[in-house]
């Protein structure tokens, strides 16, 4: 009886409570010219309103509160941009200014501290990594000796589907198969090693490297990172994080010892270890092995799932849309022809391709709010007062399908990429309206090796097989959770053999 006569006290103590913070932030977003911002719970801020997927969910926000407006994520403030003439000013006048990155959880044990690459504070020590990357790892003549590695790799993808459809149109789930050719490839340029294949599948280390990755994808966002109370509670996941850190590091550092091991005994690998381990000799207090396994942990989270999802998207666009992919394969036809098999030189010769997968990014943006950028100073964003330590959330896939500034926005039409001004952004803001790969200083680095696996490997698929969808009902294109903007419902097709395939004895 007594809880039942404390309750009607307790509702009203609540609400007395949400309507002095409602108050309070209305009256302080007035104050310091804050962007516009939906009411607010106590404590909570705005967490109850993120639903998945979340790149749509704010851009149903910014159709009420403008194209900027802030968000609080319980004890941090969140600014969220969802125009081109917001993104070009955050990525010109404020590029130094939100060149940070914010601290989670997760970045403590899985980026050393939050010294990689892509953790790093903008600053002297994120500049080293920039331009080593950009020399040493991504550079040009580094792509080009590993081009070899994504050919093989490719060559072994299509001979798996050639299996089951050398005759006649057999069915196939793409989506693993992806996920496999992206991993071996980054991996063997990497260290020389694959570890998804039945040729591997039952090596101990292949299932070591299997389960990391598996850990790693199922960890998923921590309410504790805007929540610092959790911290004390949910210490569970701070446990698994360490753990996997822990076992990451272990995994990482057998490879850099097995690597320096090899080059003492005068073997001279062409791997990515192998040639930043020559490089520490020369400059030992800077080509450290921590810094090694950071870039190695860069490239994997970069460039495995968003390659593989992007193909994904990209089979799934053309085969809902028959007529874009008749005119890829004659294009292929065309320049190639069925004499030889498909190379990365070739790839600046097929811009209808290209066509392809640019209006594929834009569509299907691998990164649909880019990686979140963290405000050093305070700074001003659309006439609008953006205190320090704020974070920037960049609505790519909302401004990309903008119709103020894309016609027929929302449909899958490569050829609107056939003008000069949209490939270059040249005019009204096109630079700031297709963004990918990001913009400014934090831009993704490893765009030029993103566009040769992903041109060779579309590429070759539709020069060595005919496609078609399953049944006559169109793919499902709904957007399922994740960073990386994966497909709800896999990707199935049915594939058959080309004369190519033959031609070439790719079945050997």
């Amino acid at each position: 009886m007594e809880t039942n006569a404390y309750f009607p006290f307790l509702i009203t103590l609540l609400a007395l409570i949400s309507i002095f913070f409602i108050r309070k932030s209305k009256t302080k977003t007035k104050r310091n010219n804050l962007p516009p911002s939906p009411l607010p719970l106590p404590i909570l801020g705005h967490l109850h309103l993120l639903k998945h997927p979340i790149h749509r969910t704010l851009h149903t926000l910014s159709q009420k509160y403008g194209p900027i407006f802030t968000l609080r994520l319980g004890s941090r403030l969140v600014v969220v941009v969802s125009s081109t003439s917001a993104a070009e000013e955050c990525f010109t006048t404020n590029d130094i200014v939100f060149a940070n990155r914010p601290e989670f959880v997760s970045g403590k044990y899985l980026t050393y501290g939050n010294s990689t690459l892509g953790a790093a504070p903008y600053g002297d020590h994120w500049r080293n990594l920039r331009r080593l990357s950009a020399t040493e790892v991504l550079s040009t003549i580094r792509l080009n000796m590993s081009a070899r590695i994504r050919k093989e790799e490719i060559s072994i993808l299509i001979k798996k589907l050639n299996r089951v459809s050398s005759t006649d149109f057999g069915k196939v789930k793409l989506k693993s198969l992806f996920s496999e050719l992206t991993f071996n490839m980054i991996m063997t340029m990497v260290a020389g090693k694959r570890y998804y294949g039945e040729e591997v599948s039952e090596l101990e280390e292949a299932k070591k490297f299997r389960e990391i990755m598996e850990r790693a994808f199922q960890l998923g966002s921590y309410p504790g990172d805007f929540l610092p109370f959790l911290k004390w509670v949910d210490w569970q996941y701070t446990k698994r994080v360490e753990s996997l850190g822990k076992d990451t590091d272990w995994f990482l550092q057998n490879l850099v010892d097995e690597h320096r091991s090899n080059e003492e005994e005068g073997e001279k690998g062409n791997t990515m270890v192998s040639h930043l381990l020559r490089l520490q000799k020369t400059q030992p207090d800077y080509y450290t092995d921590e810094i090694i396994k950071g870039l190695i942990v860069t490239i994997l989270s970069a460039a495995t799932e968003t390659s593989s999802v992007t193909i994904e998207w990209a089979m799934s666009n053309l085969l809902n849309h028959p007529e874009a992919l008749k005119k890829v394969k004659e294009e292929l036809d065309t320049q190639i022809g069925q004499d030889r098999i498909l190379d990365e030189e070739d790839i600046s010769n097929l811009p209808y391709l290209q066509n392809v997968i640019s209006e594929t990014l834009r569509l299907y943006p691998p990164a649909p709010l880019l990686a979140p950028h963290l405000s050093s100073s305070s700074c001003s964003l659309g006439g609008y007062h953006i205190p320090a330590d704020t974070i920037l959330m960049v609505n790519a896939w909302a401004i990309q399908r903008d119709p103020k500034v894309w016609e027929d926005s929302t449909s899958f039409k490569p050829e609107r990429f056939e003008s000069d001004q949209v490939r270059e952004g040249s005019n009204n803001n096109n630079g700031y309206r297709f963004l990918p790969f990001g913009l400014g200083r934090r831009a993704c680095p490893g765009m030029g090796m993103a566009n040769r696996v992903v041109g060779l490997t579309l590429g070759s698929l539709i020069q060595s097989f005919e496609w078609k969808r399953v049944s006559e009902k169109e793919i499902d294109m709904t957007e399922g959770q994740g960073i990386s903007m994966p497909k709800v419902e896999p990707l199935e097709a049915l594939c058959r053999a080309r004369p190519i395939i033959k031609k070439l004895a790719l079945d050997i």
